[in-house]
């Protein structure tokens, strides 16, 4: 699988991580660069360019992390999401959220009914959407915290609490959200708590010309387009668990933990641009999802160990959601990725 990336960087010193071994290791590793250019063939079918996207989502997938798409409405966030849902053996729903969506409309309620046999009336539990190895938030900011926060207890716990039983999730189990960036008004914004359980927040961008003249002459064709299943569950899961064997060099481990540790403020390690524009940093996950989805890219491109490439191309993805810009910051027009991409100017002095 041919993932996109940035300028090149020196690969790490492995010192200290055993190679991956056995032949079912080897096999799995061969078979998760054929499945990432299966899937990705799919999507293409009816998706023109969004490469790094579905790279992304992919890599997450394979890292089991949930992920955020943001962008304005008509990008084919939803398609793109769904054209995966296709190509993947797995149970698919999407939840619409509204202003009016409830707790029990995502996890499932008790309803009464009557037993056949006995006559006697019993709570019986109908699970709801949340229920899925796929599950699409659509919108997932027009919706009230409470109901926002039923969804992300499922995503962190992989568990559903309802009536004072827990329910436990089938795995494989992918929450992907999409939220639209300029329309505000009657939106509940996701804190930085709750953002801080997607993976990856991905902005889509509009196309170039030459993919919209391409999307335009194919508007009434893609949604014909069938879409055949390339991966089966089980098949997903054993590679999530080839991405959690594969070694990591000591150095990949040094440069993310310093990565993330050089974004807060009052710390030994922070870099300039940070204590410059940074009111608070990523937390640790910053640093597990950085060395996770390094080797998640590192199976999808067939290579036994990941490189601090792996890390630079994910990093924008997986810091920008988890800062805070400070006042000076806001006042100069910073974003967060443009402080994220400074720092990795920065870092490369590290290596």
């Amino acid at each position: 699988m041919t993932l996109t990336s940035s300028p090149a960087l020196p690969a790490p010193t492995l010192t200290a991580s055993p190679p991956l071994s056995g032949d079912r290791d080897v096999q799995l590793l061969r078979r998760a660069g054929e499945i990432g250019d299966e899937l990705r063939s799919a999507v293409e079918r009816r998706i023109v360019g969004q490469q790094h996207i579905v790279d992304s989502i992919l890599t997450a997938m394979m890292a089991n992390g949930h992920v955020l798409l943001v962008g304005v409405p008509g990008l084919a966030k939803t398609l793109i999401i769904s054209t995966l849902s296709e190509a993947l053996h797995l149970k698919f729903s999407r939840i619409q959220f509204t202003p009016d969506l409830m707790p029990t409309d995502i996890t499932g309620t008790e309803v009464i009914q009557e037993d056949k046999v006995t006559g006697e009336r019993v709570f019986r539990f109908v699970p709801g959407p949340i229920f899925a190895n796929i599950v699409l938030a659509d919108e997932i900011n027009r919706t009230p915290p409470k109901t926002q926060a039923a969804l992300l207890e499922a995503m962190q716990e992989r568990d559903v609490t309802a009536a004072g039983k827990t329910y436990h999730l089938d795995p494989p189990f992918f929450v992907l959200a999409t939220q639209n960036p300029i329309e505000q008004e009657g939106t509940y914004p996701l804190p930085e708590a709750q953002l801080d359980r997607f993976m990856f927040d991905l902005r889509i961008h509009y196309p170039s010309r030459e993919e919209e003249e391409k999307i335009a002459t194919l508007t009434r064709e893609v949604q014909e387009i069938e879409i055949e299943p390339v991966v089966h569950g089980s098949e997903i899961i054993e590679l999530q668990q080839l991405v959690r064997r594969t070694p990591v060099p000591p150095s990949l481990v040094s440069y993310a933990v310093r990565l993330a540790r050089s974004t807060r403020p009052g710390g030994d390690e922070q870099a300039a641009v940070a204590k410059r524009y940074i009111s608070w940093g990523a937390g640790p996950r910053a640093s597990q999802y950085l060395v996770l989805g390094a080797k998640a890219r590192a199976v999808f491109r067939g290579a036994p160990v990941p490189t601090i490439q792996d890390i630079h191309d994910i990093a924008p993805s997986i810091l920008a959601h988890r800062i805070v810009i400070n006042f000076d910051g806001e006042a100069e027009g910073r974003t967060t990725r443009d402080v994220v991409g400074e720092l990795l100017g920065e870092s490369r002095k590290w290596i």
